[in-house]
């Protein structure tokens, strides 16, 4: 195993270099530029504005400059924020924490709600509870998230008032107080995530388990007298994942990205709202640090799903 994740690793560091170098090049080419609001001040000297320039190398070479950075990045420096004046790697995990929460927990919602539901729904097809589990999951899937976010605020925050609709991280609380008020004020943010992908993942795993259940081995383990539930768990369920596992592997990235919007609705200040304050700033070390965690995160959730089907599947083999 330990081999094997370290060849995936030397193989996805000339993928990252290569991604990196993209963005650094379509960020110092797009318009606008991270000292234009200096610039409008008539407070701040042209020599000063100048020196700053000099002093990040804004006029450098746009292949000097990345050098630069990926030089600074080895070294652990990420950079230094124009807009909120601090360094960029310490802006990341002052709101890194909120976006794992958030989106964590929305995933486990998504699973433990497509999981059993996709399940008993291929093993009864074209029932009525079937029928009830598609068309859910196609109005779920069919419904954006700014539409449903929108929804629930208006229904549980404005309406019935019992929820808060802006996304707090300084509770004045402590203790069990504490926890009740952060945990209430994820629960519409986290089930409009946790919903719209659940929609999307029970489609997928009734498609998988009833490809599996009509194959001769499960047909043979029934055959042999075992419990219809162990045949569906051990048998069925365990190798219908398999391409599940795909799936939810290529689309966490996505989900990071698309919680983008339900960050903005419900102000949550994580790692989207955090990246559309930079590019509405021109603040080129927060978008190239965050774009860069999201194309990492892309080559890890696909390492974590290459070692998730040896688990699954015996006949994988990591040597």
């Amino acid at each position: 195993m330990g081999n094997y994740l370290l060849r995936r690793l030397i193989v996805a560091l000339p993928s990252l270099l290569g991604i990196s170098l993209i963005l650094f090049v379509l960020l110092a080419l797009a318009p606008g530029d991270p000292f234009g609001e200096l610039a409008s001040n008539p407070n701040i000297p042209p020599e000063v504005r100048e020196a700053l320039r000099v002093k990040f190398g804004m006029d450098d070479p746009i292949l000097v400059r990345y050098l630069h950075w990926l030089v600074a990045m080895m070294h652990g420096d990420w950079g230094f924020s124009f807009a909120s004046r601090i360094n960029v790697d310490t802006l990341i995990l002052q709101r890194i924490p909120t976006t794992l929460y958030v989106i964590g927990t929305a995933q486990l919602l998504a699973l433990a709600v497509a999981l059993p539901i996709g399940v008993y729904a291929a093993m009864r097809p074209y029932s009525v509870f079937d029928q009830i589990a598609n068309t859910v999951a196609f109005i779920g899937f069919s419904l954006p998230t700014f539409f449903t976010g929108l929804l629930l605020i208006l229904i549980f925050s404005v309406n019935l008032g019992w929820l808060p609709f802006v996304y707090r991280a300084d509770i004045n609380a402590t203790g069990w107080q504490w926890v009740w008020e952060y945990i209430k004020q994820a629960i519409m943010p986290v089930a409009v995530l946790g919903l719209f992908q659940a929609a999307s993942y029970t489609r997928y795993i009734r498609s998988a388990v009833l490809d599996v259940i009509r194959l001769d081995y499960v047909t043979t383990a029934r055959s042999k007298g075992l419990a219809e539930r162990n045949v569906i768990i051990k048998h069925v369920v365990r190798n219908a994942l398999i391409p599940v596992v795909t799936l939810v592997a290529l689309q966490m990235p996505s989900v990071f990205g698309g919680a983008i919007i339900t960050e903005q609705i419900f102000r949550i200040p994580g790692i989207g709202s955090l990246l559309i304050s930079a590019i509405l700033a021109n603040d080129t070390p927060v978008i190239m640090a965050v774009t860069f965690v999201f194309a990492c995160l892309v080559v890890l959730f696909n390492l974590v799903a290459d070692i998730l089907y040896g688990w699954l599947d015996p006949r994988i083999s990591f040597r």
